[in-house]
């Protein structure tokens, strides 16, 4: 299994210069970078929250209200800012062996089923947006939340939002993906493991 996306020579990989693409110039690749950012702050926040509240709970006996509900919001929101990155970077597991091998051997051939890798992954993230953008409407409008009123009370619609972004940005990522095997690099040839990125 391998985490990673190919890396191939247009990539700058192994040749002493910085990968092909590896500025924030794009404003996918920005966004992405930016999401990623929040989402590491988060875990940061997160961490503080833990261990206030288990110093509270040792020095004065006391608990911090909400701690497990902010945990159970804020993992969700966590996975979805940091997923597209995560995609772009190529740190999504998937068996490539026999993928880099027939894109060695045969790139037309391997071009072809990266994109139709890519697409089924944009169809997958599109699944799960048709899914969650009612379940964020109705959060919103009905003003769902969780914890107990008088102590500790949290909207859930915008870790909804959160998760509706996420996949929107993961889905583009794909179909930038899909447009590097197909059209980006067709006049290219291909490096011992293709292109790598939008």
């Amino acid at each position: 299994m391998s985490g990673g996306r190919p890396a191939g020579p247009e990539s700058g990989a192994g040749a002493g210069g910085p990968r092909r693409g590896a500025s924030l110039a794009s404003p996918l690749r920005a966004t992405l970078f930016v999401l990623n950012c929040v989402g590491t702050a988060i875990i940061f926040g997160l961490m503080l929250l833990i261990n206030g509240d288990v110093w509270s709970r040792e020095l004065f006996n006391r608990p911090i209200d909400g701690v497990p509900e902010m945990i159970e919001l804020l993992i969700v929101a966590i996975v979805f800012l940091q997923l597209g990155d995560a995609t772009r970077a190529g740190r999504l597991t998937r068996s490539d062996g026999l993928f880099h091998f027939i894109l060695k051997r045969t790139p037309s051939l391997g071009r072809l089923m990266g994109a139709v890798f890519d697409l089924l992954g944009a169809a997958f993230m599109l699944f799960i947006l048709w899914g969650t953008w009612p379940i964020f409407v109705e959060a919103y409008e009905k003003k769902h939340h969780v914890g107990d009123i008088g102590r500790f009370n949290a909207p859930t619609w915008p870790v909804k939002l959160i998760i509706v972004i996420g996949c929107v940005m993961v889905l583009l990522q794909f179909v930038a993906f899909a447009w590097n095997y197909l059209i980006k690099h067709e006049a290219e040839a291909p490096g011992p493991l293709g292109p790598v990125e939008d």
